[in-house]
């Protein structure tokens, strides 16, 4: 058995967290090149933030700024759209494709985008299986329990189905973004207007790659799974 579980993890799981790691190293490098262009009109990704929110009458959605590179966010509970330390006070062309892509996360949750409703409602299921899933599963294998198998692999489907539902999300907010920007004129050259895009366009990719990796994943269990039920 141990020897299909590492060949499946060597030909399944291997190359997809190898994409997954080339994705999250290119939205770092377009991070570091477009954090180096800044915009002729000297907003930063707090102004842009607020002037958006306000625009779309979120008055009540705070903005705050947390420590670190790219751990920007919007947190629906708290109504707190959270801007990282390289995009509060930034005036770069990066800063205010981040910043205009979490508020348009914020704004997804005041329309009821139905997407980004789904999602909420199978985050505590996913946590249970992103964390649970795989050793359930694994347990099932060495003990030979079909139903402690079938469970995780049941729980990791959740996992799976939660990243296809983040991409329509994660695309969207980046299309708000991308059209407040434009139809605003909120950054004044093609060349400004490019550098957000590309710099959304790549951290665009790191959730196709997440995707990938938990169909790797699953794909894994699931060979386990028959071939232990062949011996």
């Amino acid at each position: 058995m141990f020897y299909y579980f590492d060949q499946y993890y060597l030909y399944l799981v291997i190359p997809a967290t190898i994409i997954a790691l080339i994705a999250q190293l290119n939205v770092k490098s377009a991070f570091n090149k477009y954090s180096k262009i800044y915009n002729y009109r000297g907003y930063t990704g707090y102004e842009i933030a607020r002037r958006i929110l306000d625009q779309n009458g979120l008055f009540d959605v705070r903005i705050e700024k947390v420590s670190g590179s790219l751990t920007d966010h919007f947190d629906p509970t708290a109504k707190v759209v959270r801007l990282s330390d390289t995009v509060y006070n930034s005036t770069s062309v990066a800063a205010i494709g981040v910043a205009s892509h979490e508020v348009g996360h914020a704004i997804q949750h005041n329309v009821g985008y139905f997407p980004i409703k789904i999602r909420m409602a199978i985050v505590p299921i996913t946590n249970i299986g992103s964390s649970l899933a795989i050793p359930l599963a694994i347990m099932g294998l060495i003990f030979g329990s079909n139903l402690l198998v079938n469970v995780g692999i049941w729980l990791f489907l959740v996992v799976v189905f939660f990243q296809l539902v983040t991409l329509p999300v994660e695309f969207n907010a980046s299309s708000r973004a991308l059209k407040t920007i434009r139809e605003d004129n909120i950054l004044e050259s093609k060349e400004e207007y490019n550098g957000a895009k590309r710099m959304l366009q790549a951290a665009a990719l790191t959730y196709v790659a997440a995707l990938i990796v938990a169909i790797a994943n699953l794909l894994r269990l699931i060979a386990l799974a028959n071939r232990n039920s062949r011996d």
